[in-house]
Parts: C-alpha cells; structure tokens; sequence
C-alpha cells in the first residue's frame, strides 16, 4: 500500500432501525403502498468447525450484527414478485408452479422458501418482497442464508403461527432445504440455524448429530482481543462443484469405514490407517481434527480463556489448507500476515475456494494488522480486501411490523 493510500476502511453494519425506515420508504415507492413488516437476519462467521455440519459434527459459529433486511407485504393473487437493492430489476414468479428447477440465481433462495413452507402445510399468500442486504456476497459469511431466514420471519409474520423456539428449528429445516433443494447449495444447515438461533455476546454450539444447540458464552474484549473478518473478495459460492466434492469425498470415507457419518469415528485417529493413503485420507484426517478443535474452543470459552482458541485457528487452517483443500492464495495471504502483525491465531472461514479469514488481534493492534494485510494484496495487484469488525450478534427478528401484520 503505497504511502498516499487511505488507511483500510471498515464495513459497518449500520442502524437497524435506519435501515427499516429507509427500506420502508424505498418498498412504497417501489410498490405504491407500505410494507406490512420488515423482517431481519444476520449474516455469520464461524469461528471453528469447518465442513463438519453434514459429517455430524459440532461447529461454533456466531452472529454479526451485519444483517439482510427484508420489507414484505401480501398480495391478493399468489405471485411473488421480490426486488434486491443490490440487484438491478424485479423478479415475479407463480406461487403455484413452484418446484426445484424452475427459479434461478438469488430469487431461488428466496422463492425456495416459500416453496419449503408451503410443502410443510403453511398457507401463504402471493408477497411482494423488497431486500436490503449488509452482508457482503460470496464472502463466505452466508449472505445466502441471511436472505432465506430474513424471507421467512417477513413470511412468518405475515401468515404464520406465532413466533417461538419450535417455530424457529421449522424455519431453520425450510431455510436448509430452499438452499439444498431450489438453490442447489448442498449446504449442512450451519448458517441458517445461527441466523435464526444465536444470542447477542455468544457463539451458537450445533451439534448436527444430536441436533442440538447451545449458546456458548464469546467475549474476547475481556482478555484485550477483537475478531476481525477480512474478505478477499476471492468469488465464494456453494454451487459450483467444490464444495459438494468435499461432501461426497466425507460420504464415501464413512462408507468405506462402515459408519453412516464420519462423527462416529470422532476421537479414533487410527481409523485413518483403513482409509488408502491419499485424498479419502487427508478428508477424513481434517475432518477428526477439527472435531477435536471444536471440543478444545469450547472448554477454553467456559473458562474465559480467549487467547487458548488462537492456536486452534491456526492449526485449522493448515488442515483445510493441507488436508481439505479449501484454500487459496489470498486466504493464505491473510492468515500468514495477520500472523506477522500481532494476531495471536488466523484462519479462513466457511465453505473455502475464496471468501473470508478471521484472525484473533489483539485490540491496539487491529489497525497495524488491517494495514499489513491491504498492503500485501496491494503488493500483489489483487483487489482490495475488504475488513469486518465480528462482535457476536444477536438472531434474526421482526424490525417493523404494521398494526395490520
């Protein structure tokens, strides 16, 4: 970064309550009347357990305050016609000629939400949407699972039963399968779970073979430390083969080891040796590392021991750089300098092939690390990188409502 360069800007999340009236205001002059709710939910960053949600395993993501929003209100005929202000035109599809196959780009996540509920019994009417989103695309920070979960408390304040733990887990299940089964993404559930579930100040414990959630207490600023999120602006997508390699690569692992997911070998390293040397190998030897990562995080959070959970990112990250394969030049990049400038622990995050690191700083040092890290995408002539601040956010909910909603 030469020495006329601006110093690296933060993206900031912004007002709820600003961005609800803006949005509002904006829904009623696109459409001609007021929304009758605007509905948000937060994008994520997991702090630890990467690709072990559909290998039955434990993962801690948390909440960020940086959301998507969603202004909605019922039609009297069954279209639904949805508006991004972060994608030119409007998109307008029939409610009843919904089926996978049949939307395509971002307004399959959104129709494939009204497609799961619907097929789960809901009665919803047609629905005009207008979306703002915060969350950055293809960051590898779920902007995808954002939307969906923000689509579906809008739907469920409009038509559904009223709002409660129950009806969250329904909506997290209708959320995976718009994004398994209209998007396409074989996504394991993670992000759409922490959207719906997660407590302000606290990282969400899944456990996607008990099925469980807990919320774990995530308070670095006491021993001094901030979580920054560095997006390479590398394009991040669940879609385009990579990611579903990796899956099918775990499934046939645990079938070769005769166990219907690869969390029944968790704890057992030596199952390794039954697995052919080479690629099966290396999953399945990430995959039960970082399993014990997650367990090793987690004790160091119940004892308040923040800077213990640095060195467990750094050694997950060599694993999913060595052993799943999921990194890049610019994510190793980050990770390595971070390292240099302070940080006491760096890795990437989320499903890999590009998208965001997160590394463990030290408060005073945030802005030598940000620098450091701009300068050497600078040194190399790739685009700028984009930086995050993570405080643990709180779950999706309802920002505006009508008395008519």
């Amino acid at each position: 970064m030469s020495a006329m360069s601006a110093a690296p800007a933060f993206l900031e999340p912004g007002d709820p309550d600003r961005i609800s009236a803006v949005l509002s205001t904006t829904f009623t002059r696109l459409t001609g009347r007021a929304p009758a709710v605007v509905a948000t939910a937060p994008g994520r960053v997991n702090l630890i357990g990467e690709h072990l949600d559909y290998n039955g395993g434990r993962c801690l993501p948390l909440a960020l305050p940086h959301a998507t929003y969603v202004a909605a209100a019922p039609r009297e005929d069954r279209l639904l016609r949805m508006t991004s202000l972060q994608v030119h035109g409007t998109e307008q599809v029939e409610l009843d000629g919904l089926e996978p196959g049949s939307v395509s780009g971002w307004s399959a996540y959104v129709a494939g939400v009204v497609w799961a509920l619907e097929a789960e019994g809901w009665t919803l009417p047609g629905v005009d949407l207008v979306v703002d989103s915060r969350v950055p695309v293809g960051s590898g920070l779920s902007s995808s699972a954002a939307l969906e979960c923000a689509v579906a408390l809008a739907l469920l304040a409009l038509a559904g039963p009223e709002d409660s733990p129950e009806v969250r887990r329904r909506l997290v299940d209708a959320c995976v399968r718009a994004e398994t089964g209209m998007a396409g993404a074989p996504t394991g559930g993670m992000d759409q779970s922490v959207a719906l579930l997660a407590e302000d100040g606290h990282a969400l414990l899944l456990d996607f073979t008990a099925g469980s959630a807990e919320q774990v207490p995530w308070q670095p600023a006491a021993d001094g430390l901030e979580l920054l999120v560095v997006d390479t602006h590398v394009s991040h997508t669940l879609t385009d083969g990579g990611y579903a390699d990796r899956r099918a690569d775990c499934e046939e692992a645990a079938r070769r080891l005769a166990v219907p997911m690869l969390r029944a070998v968790a704890g057992h390293p030596e199952v390794l040796e039954q697995l052919p040397d080479g690629r099966l190998r290396r999953r399945t030897r990430h995959v039960l590392t970082e399993m014990a990562r997650v367990d090793d995080a987690v004790a160091a959070l119940r004892r308040g021991a923040h800077t213990e959970v640095g060195p467990l990112l750094d050694a997950s990250h060599v694993s999913l750089r060595e052993d799943f394969e999921v990194s890049c030049d610019e994510l190793d990049v980050v990770v390595d300098t971070a390292r240099r400038h302070g940080a006491v622990g760096a890795r990437m995050t989320g499903g890999g092939f590009g998208g965001s690191a997160v590394a463990l700083v030290p408060s005073g040092l945030v802005e030598r690390v940000t620098a450091a890290v701009a300068a050497a995408f600078d040194e190399r002539r790739w685009r700028s990188p984009g930086f995050l601040r993570a405080h643990a956010g709180r779950a999706g909910r309802v920002v505006h409502r009508t008395a008519q909603a």
